[in-house]
């Protein structure tokens, strides 16, 4: 059955209720079908400018969901929830079906396009120069499931086993971090800047690139990856001129690919948002034991579920 992509505002696809404790607004809908099985979704306004923006698309033959978690304003997210999708329709269907070369085809003209949007409105809203979106995109074609990411926003799967005669899961990441936190990723972008002694500093309590960005890959942002677009008035926002002998982030995702068997139960896609209050496993669990609840168990930023079919 054919189900619409939720490409509108959520509160207009979902219903708006307040946040816990006023807190924010959150949109949500317990348990609807798709494709391959049921999703939940759950939203929390937790900045006045709501910059995020996530998305389920499902037809006979695939279900694409993403999570955009976006920084610096709300043009970036909301143009890869506008495009990303129509990108990865459409270069699937040109080469017989997803595979990871048609994500990444997809990413990068999401990129590009967006890199044309920046430069036609530089002279009116130079600030654009400085706006991006963590991208989260899980898709999924014949029992095959594809996640891709930029950023620190994460895919998690619930995954059912017997212990002892008693069923109980587990939680299996899905997705990579993209966070200078992160020793590793640390190490990856200085690896790649080797003349570089700061392009990695510690400052305001965390790690950031030029001491400004924590995640490495990004739709967006493209005064650090263009020099034409590092330039006033963007130095005055950050105080002291950036220069850059090359690009110190990407929008190249990372991709990983796996066959669904018959005990993943669910996935979880979410935003750093929930990531930094609950570890993978704490989230999953509270997933297993309210499978009917789920959005109203989590209220940070932005969740979305998905119960896979038996196969």
């Amino acid at each position: 059955m054919m189900l619409r992509s939720c490409y509108r505002p959520l509160e207009r696809c979902f219903g708006r209720i307040a946040g816990a404790g006023g807190d924010g607004l959150m949109w949500h809908a317990d348990l609807k079908h798709h494709a391959s099985g049921d999703y939940s979704i759950a939203v929390v306004q937790a900045n006045s400018n709501l910059e995020d923006q996530s998305q389920v698309f499902t037809s006979p033959s695939a279900t694409y969901i993403g999570v955009y978690d976006g920084h610096g304003g709300p043009e970036a997210s909301r143009f890869v929830n506008k495009h990303l999708f129509h990108f990865m329709h459409k270069f699937s269907k040109e080469h017989g079906g997803l595979s990871a070369d048609v994500i990444k085809k997809a990413f990068n003209a999401t990129e590009e396009e967006f890199c044309h949007l920046v430069k036609r409105s530089l002279p009116l809203k130079p600030q654009i120069a400085s706006v991006g979106s963590c991208c989260l995109v899980g898709a999924i074609s014949n029992d095959v499931l594809y996640v891709a990411n930029l950023g620190d926003s994460r895919a998690v799967l619930g995954r059912r086993v017997d212990e002892d005669k008693k069923k109980t899961v587990v939680a299996e990441r899905l997705s990579t971090d993209h966070n200078v936190a992160d020793e590793e990723v640390r190490k990856e972008v200085e690896a790649l800047h080797p003349d570089d002694s700061h392009i990695v500093v510690y400052t305001r309590g965390v790690w950031r690139i030029k001491g400004i960005i924590q995640v490495s890959r990004s739709i967006g942002d493209v005064y650090l990856k263009k020099p034409e677009f590092n330039r006033d008035p963007i130095y005055q926002q950050f105080g002291n001129p950036i220069p850059l002998k090359r690009p110190v982030m990407t929008a190249e995702p990372s991709i990983s690919r796996r066959k669904l068997r018959s005990e993943d139960l669910f996935l979880i896609f979410a935003s750093d948002g929930l990531w930094e209050q609950l570890t993978d496993e704490a989230a999953v669990e509270i997933v297993f034991k309210n499978p009917r609840a789920v959005s109203a168990v989590f209220d940070l930023h932005v969740l979305l579920t998905l119960c896979c079919n038996s196969h």
